[in-house]
């Protein structure tokens, strides 16, 4: 069974608490993107073997598509195993849920492939034990995100807008970057609220303006690379620009075509992973 898996990107992150464990509390807007991986889903006898395009993907537990696969059978109580095949487009380790949309297309495929058939909603409940991101990955489209990443609320679509996307030649650790900050030093917080009225008014340039992460407070200072990516996408058009999740891919949000086609050709001259896409 062949099924695409989305990327995303934040229009807004906000770190709203702390648990006891250590894991922060969130309440984000999550977009689906037009950027995928496509993964391909085969029953067999018993085990799970995964196989990928880029040799530096690992194809053992380490792959959240793997953990995902364990997971479900163990979960439904299934004999069989799978062969799980990458076609891996999305960057890793970008802040664009490469991994936990992986992940998240796993145990959809599974969900349908041996006729265990339950609803979004218990997907996401097992997701989310393996990745904070699998909950809305399942959803996909827009969508209001708080807790750990468990509580989906799906918003009215913002869809159909262009964006271009780069990944600098580096990754970042979300878990060192969550690490790092410092909730007391958040001075400038997100106004979520008023975000989602503009996702329901289709007001793009509301939303393309006022995006805020607060994790930018630590990527942002340790790669100043990704100030300059913001600084450039804004002279050449974009409407706002954000770094997604823990960065340390940068977006920004176009208008028209052009331009956007513009700010790809000048950022492709010094990145290698640039991307134009859409909302969707």
């Amino acid at each position: 069974m062949k099924v695409k898996a989305y990327g995303k990107v934040n229009l807004s992150l906000d770190i709203v608490g702390k648990r006891e464990d250590g894991y922060h509390f969130l309440e984000m807007i999550m977009q689906t993107i037009d950027l995928y991986d496509v993964i391909n889903v085969v029953k067999i006898p018993s085990g799970i073997e995964i196989k990928c395009n880029k040799n530096y993907v690992p194809t053992d537990r380490r792959n959240i598509a793997y953990r995902a696969a364990e997971l479900f059978l163990e979960t439904f109580k299934i004999k069989n195993g799978v062969r799980i095949e990458i076609e891996k487009n999305i960057p890793v380790a970008a802040g664009l849920a490469g991994g936990s949309t992986d992940g998240a297309a796993v145990i959809k495929a599974m969900n349908n492939l041996f006729n265990v058939n339950v609803p979004k909603e218990k997907l996401a409940a097992i997701g989310v034990t393996i990745g904070a991101d699998i909950p809305f990955c399942i959803y996909g489209g827009t969508a209001l995100i708080k807790g750990i990443g468990e509580e989906v609320t799906p918003l009215k679509r913002f869809q159909n807008h262009i964006l271009v996307l780069v990944k600098p030649n580096f990754g970042v650790s979300t878990k060192e970057v969550y690490g790092s900050i410092d909730i007391k030093k958040i001075h400038k917080h997100p106004n979520t609220k008023a975000l989602i009225q503009a996702i329901e008014r289709e007001d793009e340039k509301f939303i393309s303006r006022n995006m805020k992460n607060v994790l930018e407070n630590v990527t942002l200072n340790k790669h100043r690379v990704l100030k300059d990516i913001k600084r450039e996408m804004m002279k050449m058009g974009a409407e706002g620009s954000l770094m997604s999740g823990s960065g340390p891919t940068v977006f920004g949000i176009f208008d028209n075509m052009l331009e956007a086609q513009k700010c790809y050709d000048a950022m492709k001259k010094n990145f290698n992973e640039v991307y134009i896409t859409r909302t969707i």
